[in-house]
């Protein structure tokens, strides 16, 4: 089957043009310069044509199975569906969807009850499932039960990358209590209960940090998962991630540290999130200087599916060139996955396409195929 887009404005890795693509049998056959005269072209009227996004880190597969605190979605799949559709709308065609083992709560009981079915959620969903969706394994190291929830579910064939997280108060992410203080309060709990939790989770997390971390990068290393480092703060972080095997580091909270893992040959993921709202939500440091140092090489969802495209727009409305904007959320995260196979706009490889128009300051998603099939 052949489909032809033109009258198209294509994102190509180092400049736009004005032209045509073409598709055939689920790939790209032809990127062109000009217009096609074929009658049964696909005029995209200017709109520009990229590659799908490629996210590397979304919490939202957890939001559509618990949509409020303490109500969870009875029916898996439907949850893993809703998500997969949100993630298309959001021009996704290739998502690593953040699945927790363990938890630095540990009130928070459902992610427990909820992990090996969000698991098999992603495997057995793939069939169904318009974008193509591995796992991200979330290992939160302050968890006791981490080694125990975790090993044995390495060898599950969609997990292709894992992160290290370490989320006790005084440390990375959570460096300054005063602001983890303020955010647990901000959520409806008493001044006694905050304080409880944060000596509950310092102790709890300084002894379980140190008994997991070794170990698990091991495990995870020799089930041939990529490994990333999350929340890096600082240059001793980075290194310890370097020598744990991380290949990534994930959120890098301060420039020094993102420095760093530039230096230790680590590439660097920053949440699109933080792109849109001018900063981060909890004191770190703002991606948008990460991408004007060039100490930036992908950026994630996090927690908004929508946030990727915005991202890649608004640093083009602020100076990025509109390529390097979007590489940002195509061909760098393809690189950093090992997925060859998409990411840009060239013959021979996926056509996975986001066709896009820019209203002011805001990205519309028009059209979405994955493999030269409209999903959206």
């Amino acid at each position: 089957m052949e489909t032809v887009f033109t009258n198209a404005r294509l994102v190509l890795e180092d400049q736009v043009i004005d032209g045509t693509l073409v598709v055939r049998d689920g790939r790209i056959a032809a990127v062109e310069e000009g217009r096609s005269a074929l009658s049964g072209a696909v005029d995209c009227a200017g709109d520009y044509l990229a590659p799908g996004l490629i996210d590397l880190h979304t919490d939202a597969l957890e939001n559509h199975f618990v949509p409020r605190p303490k109500v969870i979605w009875p029916d898996a799949r439907a949850a893993a569906l809703a998500h997969d559709g949100q993630t298309v709308a959001a021009g996704i065609t290739t998502v690593f969807d953040a699945i927790c083992a363990g938890g630095f709560d540990q009130t928070k009981s459902a992610r427990k009850e909820l992990f090996t079915i969000m698991l098999d959620a992603v495997e057995e969903g793939a069939p169904y499932f318009r974008a193509d969706h591995h796992i991200h394994l979330r290992c939160e190291l302050t968890d006791p039960g981490l080694l125990e929830l975790a090993e044995p579910e390495l060898n599950r064939g969609r997990l292709g990358l894992a992160s290290l997280m370490d989320h006790t108060p005084g440390a990375r992410q959570w460096r300054n209590v005063d602001q983890l203080r303020t955010y647990l309060l901000g959520i409806g709990k008493t001044t006694e209960d905050v304080e409880r939790e944060l000596a509950e989770r310092t102790a709890r997390g300084q002894a379980a940090v140190a008994a997991n971390f070794d170990r698990l990068a091991a495990l995870l290393r020799d089930a041939g998962v990529a490994l990333a480092s999350h929340d890096d703060t600082t240059p001793e972080h980075v290194a310890d991630a370097k020598a744990a095997g991380c290949t990534i580091s994930e959120f890098p909270t301060t420039q020094e540290a993102a420095h760093a893992a530039h230096a230790e040959g680590l590439t660097t993921i920053g949440g699109a999130p933080n792109v849109v709202r001018g900063g981060s939500h909890s004191g770190g440091v703002a991606m948008k200087d990460l991408v004007a140092a060039g100490l930036l090489d992908a950026l994630a969802s996090d927690y908004v599916p929508a946030s990727m495209l915005q991202a890649a727009v608004k640093l083009s409305q602020d100076g990025v060139s509109l390529p390097q904007a979007l590489a940002l959320v195509t061909a760098r995260p393809a690189d950093l996955a090992g997925l060859s196979d998409r990411g840009r706009l060239a013959p021979g490889l996926r056509a996975d396409l986001l066709r896009f128009r820019i209203v002011g300051p805001t990205p519309v998603v028009r059209e979405v195929q994955v493999e030269g099939a409209r999903v959206f």
